[in-house]
Protein backbone atom coordinates (compact mmCIF):
# COMPACT_ATOMS: atom_id res chain seq x y z
CA UNK A 1 0.00 0.00 0.00
CA UNK A 2 1.25 3.32 -0.99
CA UNK A 3 2.54 5.77 1.89
CA UNK A 4 2.39 9.11 1.66
CA UNK A 5 5.37 11.05 -0.03
CA UNK A 6 6.54 13.60 2.72
CA UNK A 7 6.56 10.19 5.02
CA UNK A 8 8.89 8.49 3.12
CA UNK A 9 10.87 11.80 2.21
CA UNK A 10 11.40 12.00 5.86
CA UNK A 11 12.71 8.47 6.40
CA UNK A 12 15.18 8.80 3.39
CA UNK A 13 16.73 11.71 4.15
CA UNK A 14 16.90 10.79 7.80
CA UNK A 15 18.22 7.91 7.76
CA UNK A 16 20.65 8.91 4.78
CA UNK A 17 21.76 11.59 6.92
CA UNK A 18 22.06 9.81 10.22
CA UNK A 19 24.34 7.43 8.22
CA UNK A 20 26.17 9.35 6.91
CA UNK A 21 26.83 10.89 10.25
CA UNK A 22 27.69 7.69 11.59
CA UNK A 23 30.11 7.19 9.12
CA UNK A 24 31.44 10.56 9.07
CA UNK A 25 32.00 10.36 12.96
CA UNK A 26 33.51 6.86 13.23
CA UNK A 27 36.30 7.68 10.31
CA UNK A 28 37.16 10.58 11.84
CA UNK A 29 37.95 8.74 15.34
CA UNK A 30 39.65 5.76 13.44
CA UNK A 31 42.39 7.85 11.86
CA UNK A 32 42.84 9.93 14.95
CA UNK A 33 42.80 6.72 17.07
CA UNK A 34 44.27 4.23 15.17
CA UNK A 35 47.04 5.53 13.60
CA UNK A 36 50.21 4.03 13.59
CA UNK A 37 48.75 1.41 16.22
CA UNK A 38 48.18 -1.74 14.01
CA UNK A 39 45.31 -4.48 14.67
CA UNK A 40 43.55 -3.02 17.30
CA UNK A 41 41.40 -6.60 18.62
CA UNK A 42 38.14 -5.55 20.22
CA UNK A 43 36.49 -9.30 20.37
CA UNK A 44 39.83 -11.20 20.45
CA UNK A 45 40.57 -12.29 16.61
CA UNK A 46 37.05 -12.41 15.40
CA UNK A 47 36.68 -8.61 15.27
CA UNK A 48 39.06 -5.89 15.67
CA UNK A 49 40.16 -2.18 14.28
CA UNK A 50 43.12 -1.74 11.69
CA UNK A 51 43.31 2.00 10.21
CA UNK A 52 43.64 1.26 6.40
CA UNK A 53 43.04 4.05 2.97
CA UNK A 54 41.49 2.32 0.13
CA UNK A 55 41.98 3.95 -3.10
CA UNK A 56 39.92 1.71 -5.05
CA UNK A 57 36.42 -0.47 -4.31
CA UNK A 58 35.46 -3.43 -2.38
CA UNK A 59 37.95 -5.75 -2.28
CA UNK A 60 40.65 -2.84 -3.31
CA UNK A 61 39.26 -3.13 -6.82
CA UNK A 62 40.33 -0.42 -9.22
CA UNK A 63 43.07 1.62 -7.47
CA UNK A 64 43.97 3.14 -10.81
CA UNK A 65 40.42 4.65 -10.89
CA UNK A 66 39.59 6.37 -7.79
CA UNK A 67 38.88 9.43 -10.39
CA UNK A 68 36.04 7.23 -12.09
CA UNK A 69 34.75 5.86 -8.73
CA UNK A 70 34.67 8.97 -7.75
CA UNK A 71 32.21 10.09 -10.49
CA UNK A 72 30.40 6.95 -10.47
CA UNK A 73 29.42 7.97 -7.01
CA UNK A 74 28.19 11.20 -7.51
CA UNK A 75 26.43 9.79 -10.50
CA UNK A 76 24.66 7.25 -8.35
CA UNK A 77 24.03 9.58 -5.35
CA UNK A 78 22.34 12.06 -7.74
CA UNK A 79 20.09 9.57 -8.75
CA UNK A 80 19.00 8.67 -5.68
CA UNK A 81 18.19 12.03 -4.79
CA UNK A 82 16.14 12.45 -7.71
CA UNK A 83 14.22 9.34 -7.65
CA UNK A 84 13.98 9.89 -4.12
CA UNK A 85 11.10 12.24 -5.23
CA UNK A 86 8.74 9.28 -6.52
CA UNK A 87 8.92 7.38 -3.61
CA UNK A 88 6.03 6.49 -1.69
CA UNK A 89 7.32 3.13 -0.25
CA UNK A 90 8.62 2.88 3.21
CA UNK A 91 11.05 -0.01 2.33
CA UNK A 92 12.28 1.41 -0.86
CA UNK A 93 13.09 4.85 1.23
CA UNK A 94 15.17 2.90 3.80
CA UNK A 95 16.86 1.02 0.77
CA UNK A 96 17.26 4.80 -0.79
CA UNK A 97 18.32 5.95 2.92
CA UNK A 98 21.14 3.24 3.06
CA UNK A 99 22.20 3.94 -0.26
CA UNK A 100 22.07 8.16 0.41
CA UNK A 101 24.63 7.09 3.81
CA UNK A 102 26.71 4.91 2.25
CA UNK A 103 27.98 6.57 -1.09
CA UNK A 104 27.73 9.68 0.44
CA UNK A 105 30.32 8.97 3.09
CA UNK A 106 33.00 7.00 0.61
CA UNK A 107 32.59 9.96 -1.81
CA UNK A 108 33.22 12.65 0.98
CA UNK A 109 36.24 10.42 1.66
CA UNK A 110 37.21 10.71 -1.85
CA UNK A 111 36.61 13.90 -2.51
CA UNK A 112 38.43 15.26 0.83
CA UNK A 113 40.96 12.97 2.11
CA UNK A 114 44.69 12.58 0.29
CA UNK A 115 45.91 12.63 -2.21
CA UNK A 116 43.40 15.36 -3.03
CA UNK A 117 40.17 16.03 -4.65
CA UNK A 118 38.49 13.34 -7.27
CA UNK A 119 41.14 11.18 -5.71
CA UNK A 120 40.82 10.41 -1.95
CA UNK A 121 41.86 7.01 -0.72
CA UNK A 122 38.14 5.54 1.69
CA UNK A 123 38.90 4.85 5.56
CA UNK A 124 38.34 1.45 6.56
CA UNK A 125 38.97 0.42 9.93
CA UNK A 126 36.67 -2.36 10.62
CA UNK A 127 37.98 -5.75 10.05
CA UNK A 128 36.79 -9.69 10.58
CA UNK A 129 39.24 -12.66 10.21
CA UNK A 130 39.57 -13.17 5.60
CA UNK A 131 37.50 -10.33 5.06
CA UNK A 132 38.63 -6.88 3.59
CA UNK A 133 38.90 -4.51 6.21
CA UNK A 134 35.75 -1.87 5.78
CA UNK A 135 33.56 1.14 7.05
CA UNK A 136 30.68 2.13 8.23
CA UNK A 137 29.06 2.99 4.74
CA UNK A 138 30.11 0.00 3.20
CA UNK A 139 28.11 -1.45 5.50
CA UNK A 140 25.10 0.43 4.68
CA UNK A 141 25.59 -0.13 0.94
CA UNK A 142 25.22 -3.64 1.43
CA UNK A 143 21.96 -3.54 3.68
CA UNK A 144 20.74 -0.96 0.66
CA UNK A 145 21.50 -3.83 -1.52
CA UNK A 146 19.73 -6.32 0.49
CA UNK A 147 16.72 -4.26 0.65
CA UNK A 148 16.68 -3.27 -3.18
CA UNK A 149 16.38 -7.59 -3.52
CA UNK A 150 13.73 -7.84 -0.85
CA UNK A 151 11.82 -4.70 -2.39
CA UNK A 152 12.29 -6.49 -6.23
CA UNK A 153 11.26 -9.83 -5.04
CA UNK A 154 8.09 -8.32 -3.36
CA UNK A 155 7.68 -6.55 -6.42
CA UNK A 156 7.25 -3.53 -4.85
CA UNK A 157 7.50 -0.15 -6.99
CA UNK A 158 9.21 3.01 -5.83
CA UNK A 159 5.22 4.43 -6.10
CA UNK A 160 4.49 1.36 -3.81
CA UNK A 161 2.05 -0.06 -5.96
CA UNK A 162 2.49 -3.60 -6.78
CA UNK A 163 3.77 -5.28 -9.97
CA UNK A 164 1.23 -6.92 -11.78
Amino acid sequence: MPTRRPRCLQIFWGLGLTGFLIDLFSKNWAVDSLADRGRVDVLGTWFGFRLTFNPGAAFSTGTGFTWALTLFAIFALCLVVVLSFRLRSVGWAVAFGFLLGGVGGNLADRLTRAPGPMHGHVVDFLELPNWPIFNVADILINLAAVSIIVMVIRGRRLDGTLHD
